[in-house]
């Protein structure tokens, strides 16, 4: 049996990456989550065995150490983090913390016999983008966001370990991410949950600025298939959507698939954090999928077929 340790597991993303490790009765999945952004709510069902969720802070040595000691790991998904644009510029000390979690786990994967570490790193690493679309390998360090930084720490500390202790890595870079238990203050949650409410959806300055949106059984499936097929060993992956879209067109988008009465409001722009532009080359992520992916006017109708939101008040 391959034990796994996720952090950030009862999280978005997190969750559903352990219902899909669970769907192998051969592995044994351990979720740790302080509960500050996850939920109870997203663990999994009772009605399989092959799983414990720990109540734990990764960024404390005590909590997590206890539990990689006396566990055992095989694999470790380092998905714990401070996440979203306005509580990580709310509370930047705190995203710093994230780096104590990020050391602590690769220490005690040297010594515990981890085969590697799969880490959460996110788009944020390219900051403004220097070419489009965006290459693995093509990092410009140019995004003074304490969130940014720290992704990129993460990613010195994975090549270093490997380099000095031999301790095998994949870094994830995820783009945005959507579907069924993403929380409201996430763009695109955010907007259907305006829209189905017929609320102004707000939008950071003209709108001009580009995203992608991969639908999180994209996500999940492509970071899979990376472990099961020992694919992206001590290398880089995006994760994320191919089709480029405005915020702009995404609230339009939205507003007519809901059939809502929502105005789009401009509001000042952010001082940070608001990058002009996203769009990964996921090349090696469709190779690893080998299907394609959900397009978004088809993950959105998903999205709203689902029981996520409430219903439409008219």
């Amino acid at each position: 049996m391959k034990k796994i340790l996720i952090t950030g597991g009862a999280g978005f993303v997190g969750s559903h990456l352990a219902e899909k490790l669970m769907e192998d009765p051969s592995n044994f999945v351990v979720i740790v989550d302080n509960l500050s952004t996850g939920k109870k709510e997203n663990l999994p069902k009772k009605s399989k065995e092959n799983w414990l969720f720990i109540k734990a802070d990764v960024n404390e040595y005590r909590d997590i150490s206890e539990i990689m000691f006396g566990h055992k790991f095989d694999y470790v998904f380092h998905y714990a983090a401070l996440v979203g644009v306005i509580r990580t510029q709310a509370h930047p000390v705190k995203v710093l913390r994230d780096i104590e979690g990020i050391k602590h786990i690769l220490n005690i994967a040297k010594s515990t016999g981890v085969k590697r570490v799969f880490f959460s790193s996110s788009s944020e690493v390219y900051g403004e983008p220097v070419e489009l679309p965006q290459h693995e390998l093509t990092t410009p360090l140019n995004s003074r966001v304490p969130y940014a930084v720290v992704k990129n720490v993460g990613e010195a500390f994975l090549r270093s370990y490997q380099y000095e202790f031999g301790l095998e890595y994949t870094i994830f870079r995820f783009f945005n991410t959507y579907g069924v238990r993403q929380s409201k203050d996430f763009v695109m949650s955010k907007f259907i949950h305006a829209a189905l409410h017929n609320k102004d959806i707000s939008i950071y300055g003209d709108g001009s600025q580009t995203r992608t949106f991969c639908f999180v059984d994209d996500n999940v499936g492509a970071c899979v298939k990376a472990f099961y097929e020992n694919k992206v060993i001590n290398d880089v992956i995006n994760i994320g959507g191919e089709t480029e879209i405005t915020m702009l067109e995404l609230a339009k988008l939205v507003i007519e698939l809901t059939g809502s009465s929502s105005k789009i409001v401009h509001i000042d722009k952010l001082k940070e954090g608001d990058m002009t532009r996203r769009c990964p080359d996921n090349s090696k992520m469709k190779a690893l999928l080998n299907r394609d992916m959900l397009p978004l006017r088809e993950g959105i109708r998903k999205l709203l077929e689902s029981n996520h939101f409430a219903p439409l008040t008219h």
